[in-house]
């Protein structure tokens, strides 16, 4: 199966910035063929010659059926072969409390998150299947194990995807299908300043939102950088048989480690403290 064990061609969602782009320029750099996607379809910076962006939203079955079609009929006239590799970082957070999130914003958060990553799977994978092996990437969080305080939508998308990547790496297995979910914990990148913040006026939940959301953003201002993510994802991409899950950071294993070890009771006490 050589350096490249599902081939050198890679399609990434939301390519345009943050950890996204990081990994379209490390596989890039890397050697590989890749095609990123984002709803822009821009980035700011200059992107190596064996890289492109194009525009499709996650969100939108006919972009997302018609860019599947047009993307994979480019890669097989440019490198004689399809997508092996697909990397899902499309995605975007809400905050507020559980109780008044109006269900709008929790619907656009699972339009992305959540079914952004199976409506580009269902028309990519069966192309995948049948060109033979194929490894699928999904970038999801710590949130995803943990669930944070007042972005309680945003963890459910991450918990929601960390259920359908363990149940597609046993389904998909007998039919060269891998699938990795990559957890990631607090990184440096736009997706701080791009969280949506819904607290309804007279929210008896308005300062401990504000209170918990700060600490969010604090820590992932003083986070570890998206080319560290995008490194975890590379070697999950390239691995005959990565695991169903990986957590980027030492820190953020050993705190996996003491969740399973420990009550929920006191796991969550200690969550409550944290952030509260």
């Amino acid at each position: 199966m050589g350096q490249h064990p599902y081939g050198s061609n890679v399609l990434i969602t939301g390519a345009s910035s943050g950890i996204g782009l990081s990994c379209l320029q490390l596989f890039a750099q890397k050697g590989y063929q890749v095609w990123g996607v984002s709803r822009s379809g821009k980035s700011l910076l200059e992107l190596p010659s064996n890289a492109r962006l194009s525009s499709m939203d996650v969100t939108d079955d006919h972009s997302v059926e018609t860019s599947i079609f047009q993307l994979w009929q480019e890669a097989l006239a440019i490198t004689g072969d399809g997508f092996g590799t697909v990397i899902h970082c499309a995605g975007f957070g809400i905050a507020g409390a559980a109780e008044d999130t109006p269900l709008e914003e929790v619907y656009r958060q699972f339009e992305t998150n959540y079914f952004g990553v199976l409506r580009v799977n269902y028309h990519l994978l069966p192309r995948m299947r049948d060109r033979g092996n194929a490894m699928v990437v999904v970038l999801g969080s710590i949130a995803g194990r943990i669930s944070i305080p007042f972005q309680s939508h945003y963890s459910a998308t991450k918990f929601a995807l960390e259920a359908y990547i363990e149940a597609l790496s046993i389904e998909g297995k007998t039919h060269g299908i891998r699938a990795t979910i990559v957890e990631a914990g607090d990184t440096q990148t736009p997706f701080t300043a791009k969280r949506s913040m819904t607290i309804p006026e007279g929210s008896p939940y308005t300062a401990q939102a504000h209170k918990s959301v700060a600490k969010v953003e604090h820590d992932e201002q003083k986070g570890y950088p998206p080319e560290r993510v995008a490194q975890v994802v590379y070697q999950v991409a390239t691995a005959k048989n990565p695991p169903p899950r990986k957590v980027v950071g030492t820190a953020y294993k050993a705190l996996m480690v003491i969740k399973r070890l420990l009550p929920d009771r006191l796991t969550s006490w200690i969550i409550s403290r944290m952030y509260l």
